[in-house]
């Protein structure tokens, strides 16, 4: 087995080599004055079962075709088999058709990690579910949920409402309420742009209750932020917010400084420089894609990795 890393998120890739107990693998990544990336693996990859670790965050296009073409350097080394491992898969938020004359993006990505040459790929917190069956190849689609557990179990938050930000995400808050045992809320909204949202009314009671909101992306934080707010006027105690995937731009930092959030709990999918001015926890999930890898490299079952407290998250 061998393990590669491009460079969106090099730190992750260490540790979950860390985790298994490997080096990782050798090559070099560079780019051309003119932008054009070029990749050399530096090692022997003949017969081996090959993973790339590259999460899509942005530089979005630059990203995805690095590890289309790190994919291609593996395949015609003659690697036995390439495992695609994004811990945020990009463009995940155009699944459908919405509108006329519109891509289905996500549909157009998962046939190009195909064709460079993926023979499976492992991700973390789709954005849409039906993304998986977007593939005919293997899909392994974890969630962070079991670390952000872990987390809320210590911090022993009393009379605590788990909060949808949006309907869409209603299936994920349920998951959620069920495990911590608690009240599940959720926040209607309609979008005016893609970034700003206005949040109408909370389907729930919250009032004098410890709110916790999950989503599985956030990068301009106007659902987060608009709801927090209503949730504030409405009488929440303290609010925080569990989001897998947080890709901040300057308006989403900017947000978030100026928010009702006391606290934000993210994983490390994605690499995101220090923040000042907002509190953000970042759990690392590098133990369960590490362990996941393990297992799809012995063929053993990833079932469980799916589960927490005897519950699956969907």
């Amino acid at each position: 087995m061998k393990i590669f890393s491009g460079t969106s998120n090099q730190p992750l890739a260490e540790a979950i080599c860390k985790y298994i107990g490997i080096e990782l693998g050798k090559c070099d990544v560079t780019r051309f004055p003119d932008g054009e990336t070029f990749v050399k693996i530096l090692e022997n990859v003949r017969g081996q079962d090959a993973f790339i670790v590259q999460s899509t965050s942005p530089p979005t296009n630059h990203h995805l075709m690095e590890l289309f073409i790190m994919m291609d350097a593996l395949r015609r080394a003659s690697a036995s088999r390439i495992t695609a491992v994004l811990p945020f898969y990009g463009y995940a938020r155009q699944d459908r058709k919405d509108q006329p004359r519109v891509p289905i993006t996500a549909k157009l990505v998962a046939n190009l990690l195909v064709a460079a040459g993926a023979n499976r790929v492992l991700t973390m917190d789709l954005h849409a579910q039906q993304i998986q069956g977007f593939f005919d190849i293997p899909v392994d689609h974890l969630y962070a949920a079991p670390v952000m557990y872990q987390y809320l179990k210590q911090m022993q938050v009393g009379d605590l409402v788990v909060v949808s930000p949006d309907v869409g995400g209603l299936k994920m808050a349920y998951a959620y309420s069920q495990v911590l045992s608690a009240g599940l809320a959720i926040v209607a909204k309609r979008r005016k742009s893609a970034t700003e949202v206005e949040s109408l009314t909370v389907i729930g009671e919250i009032r004098g209750k410890n709110v916790l909101m999950v989503d599985d992306l956030t990068e301009t934080a106007g659902t987060l932020t608009t709801a927090a707010a209503l949730l504030k006027r409405k009488g929440a105690k303290r609010i925080l917010a569990c989001v897998s995937h947080v890709l901040l731009n300057d308006l989403g930092v900017e947000r978030l400084r100026k928010s009702s959030i006391d606290e934000l709990i993210t994983t490390d999918t994605v690499l995101r420089p220090v923040i000042d001015g907002v509190k953000i926890t970042t759990l690392s999930v590098a133990g369960l894609l590490g362990e996941a890898i393990k297992r799809i490299h012995t063929n053993s079952s990833v079932t469980s990795l799916f589960e927490f407290k005897g519950g699956r998250t969907s």
